[in-house]
C-alpha cells in the first residue's frame, strides 16, 4: 500500500512538471516582443501599430495578474482541489491565446495576454506544487518543489526554438493560434493526475539523518552565528519553522509577512525584468540566434529552482537565499559594462543569462519553502498567493521600468543598477528577517 502511495506521489509530480513545462511559455515573451517591434519598424497594412515604450506591457500585466490570481487560485486548490483548478487554468491560457491570435489591438492583447493568460498560469501553477508536496515527507520538500517549478523554467528550452521556427514559416498570431490549441490539450490532460492523498496518510520518513552539509564544509562557527539552526536534526526546514498554521487574515498582521514580500519583490523583479528582454539583448551580437540565449537562460532558471531546493533541504533556506540574492545583485553589475560593450561575444552573454535565470529561479523554490514553513500547509494554497503577488508586482515595476528607461536612453545600464540595488537590499532583509525569528525561539 505504501508503495503504491508513493509511485502515485511521484506520478502526481510528473503531472506538475509538465503542466508547467506548457504554462513557462511566460518566460519566451520576449521573442514575440521582437516579432511585434519588428512588424511596428516595418509598418504598413496589417502590422503593429504600438508606441515602442508599451511593447513590454502585455508581459508586465500578465506577471501582475498572474501573482494576484494566485490568491483566488489558491482558495480554489485548497477548496476544490488541484484536478479542477489545474482545468480551469488551462483552458483561460488556451482560450487567452486563441484570442490574441485573431487581433493586433494593443488592448486586445492586454486583456488576451495579460489578463486572460496570465489569470490561466496563475490556476495551472497554484495547482501543481501544493499536490505534490502532500505526497512527500518534509525532507524532500525542497526537492520536490524544486523539481515541479523546475518544468516552468525549462519550458523555453523547448518553446524558444518553436517559437522561433513558427514564426519563420507562419506569422505571429498563426504562431499564437498554435500554442493556445496545443497548451489546451497539454494542460487539460495532465489536470487529471493532480490527487491529493487521502485522508490520514502520512508520508513515510526516511530511517537515518543526512549529514548536514556545512558539518562536511565546516561552516559551523559561521552558521552558528548567522543562521543558528535547530537543537537537534538537520538545518533544513525546522531551521526557520514556526510549527504553526495561520490563515491568511493571521499572515497578513505579522511583520515577517511584509518583510518576505519586498524580498520577493527585489528577487523577483531583477529576473523578470531580464527575462522579458533577454532576446533584445543579445540582438545586436547574435542576430537571428539570439532565441538561443533564451533557451540557455531557461536551463539556469530550473537548474536554480532545483539546486536551491536541494540547497535548502541541506543547510536551511534561509543561508540559500543570502547566497543567491548576493549572486543575482553581482551579475546585475556586471551586466552594465557586458549588455553595452559593442564587443560582448555571445557566450559571454549566454553565460550571463544562464547565471541570471539560475538565481532567479531559485526564487521559485524557496519562498513557497518559506511559506510552508512559516505558515504551515493547511493554508499553504491561499497563503502563497498572497506571498506571490510580490513576484507580480516585482515584475510589472521592473519590466515596464525597464522599457521605458531603454526606449528613452537606447540602454539597460539604469535597469541593471536598479535591480542591483534592490537586490542587495533584499539580502538585508533576508538577514533581518532571520534574526526576527531567532528572537521569536528564544523569547
Amino acid at each position: 500500500m505504501t508503495k503504491s502511495l508513493q509511485n502515485k506521489g511521484w506520478t502526481v509530480t510528473g503531472a506538475g512538471i509538465l503542466i508547467n513545462l506548457a504554462l513557462g511559455i511566460l518566460y519566451t515573451w520576449s521573442i514575440f516582443k521582437n516579432a511585434i517591434k519588428t512588424s511596428i519598424e516595418q509598418g504598413g497594412a496589417g502590422s503593429f501599430n504600438w508606441e515602442p515604450a508599451a511593447i513590454n506591457d502585455p508581459y508586465a500585466v500578465c506577471c501582475l495578474v498572474f501573482s494576484f490570481s494566485m490568491i483566488l487560485a489558491g482558495k480554489c486548490q485548497d477548496k476544490l482541489g488541484p484536478r479542477i483548478t489545474a482545468l480551469i487554468g488551462g483552458l483561460m491560457v488556451g482560450i487567452g491565446f486563441i484570442w490574441i491570435s485573431q487581433t493586433m489591438v494593443y488592448w486586445n492583447w492586454i486583456m488576451g495576454f495579460g489578463v486572460l493568460v496570465g489569470t490561466g498560469i496563475g490556476f495551472g501553477y497554484s495547482s501543481a506544487t501544493p499536490p505534490a508536496l502532500k505526497w512527500f515527507p518534509p525532507e524532500k520538500t525542497g526537492l520536490i518543489a524544486g523539481l515541479v517549478v523546475s518544468g516552468f523554467g525549462l519550458a523555453s528550452v523547448y518553446i524558444a526554438p518553436l517559437a522561433k521556427y513558427l514564426l519563420s514559416i507562419w506569422s505571429l498570431q498563426q504562431s499564437m493560434l498554435f500554442f493556445g490549441i496545443a497548451f489546451i490539450l497539454v494542460v487539460c490532460s495532465a489536470s487529471l493526475l493532480l490527487v491529493n492523498p487521502p485522508p490520514g496518510y502520512k508520508p513515510p520518513r526516511p530511517k537515518t539523518a543526512e549529514v548536514p552539509l556545512e558539518d562536511v564544509f565546516r561552516f559551523d562557527s559561521f552558521l552558528a552565528d548567522c543562521f543558528p539552526e535547530s537543537n537537534s536534526g538537520s538545518p533544513a526546514l525546522r531551521s526557520i519553522s514556526t510549527g504553526r498554521e495561520m490563515k491568511p487574515s493571521q499572515i497578513l498582521k505579522t511583520i515577517d509577512f511584509y518583510i518576505l514580500w519586498l524580498i520577493y519583490l527585489a528577487g523577483a523583479g531583477a529576473g523578470l525584468m531580464v527575462i522579458g528582454s533577454v532576446a533584445g539583448m543579445a540582438q545586436k551580437s547574435m542576430g537571428e540566434y539570439a532565441f538561443f540565449v533564451v533557451a540557455i537562460m531557461a536551463i539556469g532558471n530550473a537548474g536554480g529552482r532545483i539546486i536551491a531546493g536541494i540547497l535548502t533541504d541541506k543547510i536551511g533556506p534561509t543561508i540559500t537565499m543570502v547566497i543567491m540574492l548576493l549572486f543575482q545583485a553581482i551579475l546585475m553589475f556586471a551586466a552594465i559594462p557586458i549588455v553595452s560593450s559593442e564587443n560582448a561575444g555571445g557566450l559571454l552573454l549566454s553565460l550571463l543569462a544562464t547565471f541570471i535565470g539560475f538565481n532567479y529561479g531559485s526564487n521559485l523554490s524557496l519562498f513557497p519553502l518559506f511559506t510552508k514553513s512559516l505558515w504551515g500547509l493547511k493554508n499553504f494554497g491561499i497563503n502563497y498567493g498572497i506571498v506571490f503577488t510580490a513576484w507580480g508586482v516585482g515584475g510589472f515595476i521592473m519590466s515596464r521600468l525597464s522599457q521605458m528607461l531603454t526606449a528613452k536612453s537606447g540602454s539597460y545600464n539604469s535597469s541593471f543598477f536598479i535591480a542591483g540595488i534592490l537586490l542587495m537590499a533584499g539580502m538585508i532583509l533576508t538577514l533581518i528577517i532571520q534574526s526576527r525569528l531567532k528572537r521569536q525561539k528564544t523569547s
